[in-house]
Formats: structure tokens, C-alpha cells, sequence
């Protein structure tokens, strides 16, 4: 091997081959530090896009429970504001069936029309409440975009399927408005008797409402079931996500804590082998009479 003093080739070697050890020590650091074996595209560009993908549909289904969260809140209430109206028609009925009775002496009936009007201002009043973040599904008619005529809730990342529940108007119609067919519930908000015939007559507005509420119910509940199944399974959708992208991306800690210990035996010794080579060019002083 020719001595030079101009140029060390075994210390030129011996600092390529540490400087390449740093790198593989800090390579294995940042994983060890991130617990990704694919931090960036430099890593891995096929593996790192494909996990940037399911990232954002991730990221989607969270959005997805979010929409799912909200309408199902708003089912809920719904649905506790239509058995509560529910309630109140059925003593409503008990009302206008004592007061039905022609032989009830004037005061008792009285009493009964007032007791039938503070319960017909209740549901008023309730399906008013009916609201969560802004909506009330149960309301009076559809009237957009503040009443819309459907619940809409997301299921899908893209946003093009959803589940839909229409709205279910229980508020009493209009005072001085005679109620329409297509109303739940077939009382006005002024509603009321003086006498037993006008009692009786609302018997069967009440049954209908009644029987009414019982199908909104229905389709408030079938909704609300909907959701909570479509729910359970987005939960286990965003897992089946999460662990394939941890699949694809994530550090293999055991091999990495092995490969630390490693590489750092390895600079140690590549840093001993550079010192050597260093020490080298000193062998030419011997050659003039100088060691």
C-alpha cells in the first residue's frame, strides 16, 4: 500500500463507512421516535400514498359518525317530545270523554276544558322544544332550509349515501285553522268544547291523533335504528382502516430496538477504525529517522 501524506485512503474508507452508519442510526432513531418505518415518500412513495389515502378516509369516516351523531340526537328528541305529546292526547281523550257525558253538571265540564286546553298548550309548547343544534324534525310542515322535509345523516366518505328520515309534524295546526288530512295530530292550537256534543265530537280527532303519533314513532324509531346500526359499523370500518394503514406504515419495534444497539456498537467501532486510519500518515516519520 502506497504512504501518502496528501491522501489517506484507508481514512477516506473508514469515514464512509461511519458516515453511512450515522445515517442507518438516524434513520433507525426517527422510527424508533415516530414509530413509523414510513415517515415520507422518501421512505416508501407506493406505501406512503396508498396510507395517505386511507388517512383522508379516515379521516372521512370521522365525519361520517359526526352527521350520525347528530341525527341520531335529533331522533332522540324527537322521539321523546312525540311520546310526551303521545301522553298528553291519551288524558286529553280522558277529557272529552267525561266531558261527553251530557248529565255532568256545567262546573265539572269547565273544569275538564280547562284542564283539555292547558294540555293541548303543552304540546304546543313541546313539539316547540323539540331542537337539537338548530333542528326540529317535528315542528309543523317542511318549510326550507329552516324546516327541512328530511333528516339526512351521512354514511359513506364520499357523501352520496345517506340515510333519510322524513319529518314528522306533530305540532297542532294553526289556531282558527281547521286541520288538514295530513296532519298527525287533528286539533288546532285553539281547539276546546263548551258543551257535551262538541266534546264528543273531538273523540275521534283524538283516537286518530293518537294512532297518528304511534306511526310517526314508528318511523322516527326505524330511523334511529338504522342509524345506530350504520354506526356499530363505521366504529369497526375507521378500526379495519386504522389497522391496515398501522399494517402498511408502522415500525417494527422489537427489530428496530435490536438494529439500535446494533448500529451503535457499530459507529463505536467505525469510529475507532477512522481514528486508526488517521494514524497512519505518522508511519512516515519513521522513514526519515523521525519515529
Amino acid at each position: 500500500m502506497t504512504l501518502s501524506i496528501n491522501t489517506n485512503a484507508a481514512a477516506l474508507n473508514a469515514l464512509q463507512s461511519l458516515n453511512r452508519t450515522t445515517t442507518q442510526l438516524e434513520d433507525t432513531q426517527l422510527r424508533i421516535n415516530t414509530g413509523l418505518e414510513v415517515n415520507s415518500a422518501k421512505d416508501n412513495a407506493a406505501i406512503f400514498a396508498i396510507a395517505q389515502n386511507l388517512r383522508a378516509d379516515r379521516q372521512g369516516l370521522e365525519a361520517v359518525k359526526s352527521s350520525l351523531d347528530r341525527a341520531t340526537s335529533v331522533l332522540d328528541i324527537s322521539m321523546a317530545a312525540a311520546e310526551s305529546i303521545q301522553e298528553l292526547l291519551i288524558e286529553m281523550k280522558e277529557k272529552v270523554t267525561q266531558a261527553a257525558d251530557a248529565g255532568l253538571p256545567d262546573d265539572s265540564r269547565e273544569a275538564l276544558q280547562e284542564d283539555f286546553e292547558r294540555l293541548r298548550d303543552q304540546i304546543v309548547t313541546i313539539a316547540k322544544n323539540a331542537t337539537f343544534n338548530g333542528t326540529n324534525m317535528i315542528d309543523g310542515p317542511a318549510n326550507p332550509p329552516t324546516k327541512p322535509a328530511e333528516l339526512v345523516a351521512l354514511v359513506s366518505v364520499d357523501a352520496t349515501l345517506k340515510i333519510q328520515v322524513p319529518r314528522q309534524n306533530l305540532q297542532l295546526a294553526p289556531a282558527t285553522t281547521t286541520p288538514a288530512a295530513g296532519d298527525a295530530i287533528q286539533l288546532a292550537q285553539d281547539t276546546t268544547f263548551t258543551d257535551a256534543t262538541e266534546a264528543e265530537a273531538l273523540i275521534s280527532a283524538i283516537d286518530a291523533s293518537i294512532k297518528n303519533v304511534s306511526e310517526s314513532l314508528t318511523v322516527m324509531g326505524a330511523g334511529s335504528n338504522s342509524m345506530d346500526r350504520q354506526r356499530t359499523f363505521i366504529d369497526k370500518l375507521g378500526d379495519t382502516v386504522e389497522t391496515g394503514i398501522g399494517n402498511m406504515v408502522d415500525a417494527d419495534m422489537a427489530r428496530e430496538s435490536a438494529m439500535l444497539q446494533a448500529l451503535q456498537v457499530k459507529q463505536q467501532l467505525g469510529t475507532q477504525a477512522l481514528s486508526i486510519a488517521n494514524q497512519q500518515p505518522q508511519a512516515i516519520l519513521s522513514l526519515f529517522g523521525n519515529g
